[in-house]
């Protein structure tokens, strides 16, 4: 209340600046119109209104907030479950009530203590007052408590038996590392013997194919000798079979009487050709 009452008084006292404000600026003539003095309360009222508006939204608001703060407090620290009667604020008793106690409050006479009066008190959800409720909350949280050490030794002995189950678990991968270690040494070397012995068997197959490749080499060499020996042969006999097979051809009688006729022929071209050159003249 003293936080509204000093809010309330600003706001009074900026209405009361606008009307000061008013007189000192526009109020410096002897008579107005209607019209200027219509025009200086229209400007009046929006000023008057903006201000008293503010007040109402801040108001209204700062309740809200004021609300929040003590119903938020309420649930969470005492277990209170708060509720609004809004057919109470129109109270005229109640209201008359706060006023009386606001106005003994800032003139500090006649102080009257209204809470009794306005409202009952609240009271928390269960029944038997704050020293039940915290006696009920102080066993619910031993009995939550308990439940978490029973879990804790529970969890202890899980992470127990985990932890020798873990230790059996190395020692055994341990001897089967050592089993597969010397395993892998008998595989090594068998490995390697293998490897050895197909090696030796790579080079004997290897030289026997050069060796069979050099002697084939040298029999295609040879084959390619007589091949040619024989080919000029062949070639040589060929060119004496076609010197005597012309030799034989000359000597026939169809061949000595072509060579008859041609020789006439020759001569008979000539003569005409020495009759032609009279008659042509020379180019």
């Amino acid at each position: 209340m003293r936080f509204a009452h000093s809010k309330r008084g600003l706001r009074l006292k900026t209405v009361d600046s606008c009307f000061q404000d008013l007189k000192e600026s526009r109020l410096v003539e002897e008579t107005f119109t209607v019209d200027e003095v219509s025009e200086v309360l229209s400007r009046l009222q929006a000023v008057v209104y903006s201000e008293v508006e503010s007040e109402l939204i801040n108001t209204a608001h700062t309740n809200v907030l004021l609300l929040r703060q003590l119903f938020s407090q309420a649930e969470t620290r005492l277990y209170l479950k708060l509720q609004t009667d809004i057919s109470e604020l129109d109270n005229r008793e109640l209201l008359e009530q706060v006023a009386e106690f606001e106005k003994a409050e800032f003139t500090s006479s006649n102080k009257k203590p209204i809470v009794e009066t306005m409202k009952p008190k609240l009271a928390p959800l269960n029944e038997g007052g704050s020293t039940e409720l915290l006696n009920k909350e102080i066993s619910r949280l031993q009995e939550e408590n308990e439940k978490l050490k029973s879990r804790l030794k529970t969890i202890e002995m899980q992470a127990t038996h985990a932890l020798d189950e873990k230790s059996r678990l190395e020692r055994a991968l341990q001897d089967l590392q050592l089993d597969q270690g010397n395993q892998k040494d008998f595989i090594k070397a068998q490995d390697l013997n293998d490897l050895e012995n197909t090696v030796a068997a790579l080079k004997s197959e290897f030289q026997k194919t050069l060796n069979d490749k050099t002697e084939n080499q040298k029999s295609l060499a040879e084959n390619l000798a007589t091949a040619k020996h024989d080919l000029l042969r062949v070639q040589e006999q060929l060119s004496m079979a076609e010197k005597e097979l012309e030799k034989k051809f000359q000597q026939t009688a169809a061949y000595r009487n072509m060579k008859e006729i041609l020789t006439k022929k020759n001569d008979q071209i000539k003569d005409l050709r020495r009759r032609l050159a009279k008659y042509e003249p020379e180019d």
